[in-house]
């Protein structure tokens, strides 16, 4: 049984009246030991602090008195910029982590979509752990297995839209000398991309930028899929550069059509504006591709990346064309940490990875296979609207919130997020 196959084969409740709307709400859930095979060997997890369960406590996770300690001391000290679930996990393998009592959970989340080789890889940790006294560059590898001709380096995928932010502004001013250079943004319905003032701007989601506004002047939303519309505005002549995922993550899972993208494409270029792909979550192999773009066939001017690209480490890139790169000159952007040794020969191993023969076509085919499996064991229920998604990148929209499946997942060894209105599951292995 592979990690995707586990998912949907943990123990059923005893009765279909137990499973209130969805299937999970009301059953008494057992602690079960996820059965997923793994590249690596699993360690031995961490002994129990506390007695096991017994089956009536069962329903809902028991905390021991050292996993509540540290729960009570985040809620304590930590700033609540999250609404963390009650798990303190200590240790992973894989596709599977291990919490301070001793629990297993198969990992469907792949740490917010950051672990694109699952936890503790034995080749990402040696490479690491030797970088201590060696230097490294990883730019020339992200160039030459792209469209781009130069890069960036940042720290996170916000800091690397934040950077493409400016080197559209900058661009247009240098093609513009005139002073009728573009200033304005455009994304669209549903997207993210970041949580600073200008990744901000560009983010749809009211709940983000209210709190915070008035944030960057000068951003419009079009509807995602609605090339007319997107069309319009663009041809306004007031857009710098127009931002897009080719498929949406915190968004819903939406995948983008080649039309669409394409439209964008020849409108940016009839209008002087800059097409940026952000493949923060998309990039780098989820899709069944290297890079999401390339199962469109339509190349952007700039290209951010972000999560998976070092494996867990903080790294964030922005590709860019000659002619962008052309733009931007010394003292115009700059970081204090992006770029660094140890981050990049964690990148490098990470795409080291990727790229071997046979490791895409696989994630093509596990994603096809994964999408069945759901599709076959949902097929009944009437809650679960459509199942989407595009290689290892999979949501299931719901009619109801997904926030009790996503606890009762939980409880039952398995770690899901949400995504959209807070009706889809989102799953990013």
């Amino acid at each position: 049984m592979n990690s995707l196959q586990s998912f949907l084969a943990l123990n059923p409740p005893a009765t279909a009246a137990a499973l209130g709307g969805l299937g999970l709400g009301g059953a008494r859930l057992r602690p079960s030991r996820v059965t997923a095979c793994l590249a690596t060997p699993t360690p031995t997890p961490p002994p129990p602090t506390s007695a096991p369960l017994a089956p009536a406590a069962a329903a809902r996770r028991e905390l021991s008195a050292a996993s509540r300690a540290v729960v009570e001391d985040e809620a304590r000290y930590i700033v609540g910029t999250y609404n963390r679930s009650r798990v303190v996990l200590v240790a992973g393998r894989g596709c599977k982590l291990y919490d301070a009592d001793g629990r297993e959970y198969l990992d469907m989340a792949a740490g917010i979509a950051v672990n694109a080789l699952g936890h503790a890889d034995p080749d990402w940790v040696a490479a690491v752990s030797a970088q201590a006294a060696t230097l490294v560059h990883a730019s020339n590898r992200l160039v030459e297995a792209s469209f781009a001709d130069r890069v960036f380096f940042a720290n996170t995928g916000t800091e690397a839209n934040e950077a493409a932010i400016k080197f559209a502004k900058k661009y247009q001013r240098v093609a513009r000398p005139d002073g009728d250079a573009p200033t304005e943004f455009m994304s669209f319905t549903n997207c993210f991309h970041g949580r600073t003032m200008g990744s901000l701007a560009l983010t749809s989601k009211v709940q983000y930028r209210e709190p915070f506004a008035p944030v960057m002047p000068g951003a419009t939303f079009a509807e995602y899929g609605n090339l007319e519309e997107a069309k319009k505005v663009i041809q306004s002549g007031k857009i710098a550069a127009v931002f897009v995922e080719p498929m949406q993550g915190e968004g819903g899972i939406h995948s983008a059509t080649k039309e669409f993208l394409q439209g964008l494409r020849d409108a940016c270029d009839e209008a002087g504006a800059l097409l940026v792909f952000d493949e923060v979550q998309c990039g780098l192999g989820r899709t069944g591709y290297l890079w999401a773009y390339e199962a469109y066939g339509v190349v952007p001017d700039i290209m951010t990346l972000a999560k998976p690209l070092a494996g867990g480490l903080p790294i964030g890139v922005v590709l860019v064309t000659e002619k962008v790169a052309s733009a931007i000159n010394y003292g115009d952007h700059g970081t204090t940490f992006g770029g660094g040794p140890l981050v990049c020969q964690a990148a490098l191993t990470t795409l080291d990875k990727i790229q071997k023969p046979g490791f895409l076509a696989e994630v093509a085919k596990k994603g096809e296979n994964f999408k069945q499996l759901l599709s076959t064991k949902l097929s009944g229920n009437a809650h679960v609207k459509e199942i989407r998604g595009i290689g290892l990148i999979v949501g299931i929209e719901l009619d109801v919130p997904a926030g009790p499946l996503v606890d009762a997942c939980l409880d039952r060894g398995v770690i899901v997020l949400t995504a959209g209105k807070g009706n889809v599951v989102r799953q990013c292995c």
